[in-house]
């Protein structure tokens, strides 16, 4: 059996985008030499970056107040097959069969049914993962994100959308933050493998 390995995540280079809004903009991603091989014998860069930036994790504690943070998640839950749902067809058929991870796949920013969120929603998968962003018809624009962390859900997002076209159903996903302790969410770097 021949085997696909798929990378989803995005390079942290000067070409990431940063969140911003009006008035408000994630930390800027910096990575500057520390030293160097000629001025110590080895070279060390400083990395500095929000817990948010390019392709990450968001623990329930990033749109909940009291919500659990990244180290309440363990590492098993980051890993395994996952439920594939493209939200581009007319009518998303979910095709669950335990699956630990809910990957939603779609070629857009896409809005869902409250019947269809709400159905997502009672299935228990911990972790989720969204290729573009997700809304719900007729609800603010942070809705989906509150909704999850009230559930105690943990979402992935900000993966590479050209790679992400690929995944196809019966698969299996990494999805490894750093570990930090106590942040609402971390970097991280997704990883599908699946039949070829």
């Amino acid at each position: 059996m021949s085997v696909e390995i798929l990378d989803l995540t995005k390079p942290l280079d000067e070409h990431l985008p940063i969140y911003a809004e009006e008035n408000y903009s994630d930390p800027p991603l910096m990575i500057e030499d520390w030293c160097s091989v000629q001025s110590q014998g080895y070279k060390v860069s400083h990395v500095s970056l929000g817990t948010q930036c390019g392709t990450h994790i968001d623990a329930p504690s990033h749109f909940m107040e009291g919500g659990a943070d990244l180290g309440a998640l363990p590492a098993d839950a980051l890993l395994g097959k996952y439920c594939l749902l493209d939200l581009d067809t007319e009518e998303s058929q979910i095709d669950y069969r335990g699956e630990p991870i809910l990957f939603l796949k779609s070629k857009t920013g896409v809005e869902i049914s409250e019947d269809l969120f709400n159905s997502l929603l009672a299935m228990p998968c911990r972790v989720w993962v969204i290729v573009y962003d997700v809304s719900v018809k007729g609800r603010d624009i942070f809705h989906f994100n509150r909704a999850l962390a009230e559930a105690g859900k943990y979402l992935v997002e900000n993966v590479d959308e050209s790679a992400a076209k690929r995944v196809k159903s019966g698969g299996e996903i990494f999805a490894l933050p750093l570990r930090l302790v106590s942040t609402s969410g971390a970097p991280c770097r997704v990883v599908v493998r699946q039949k070829e």
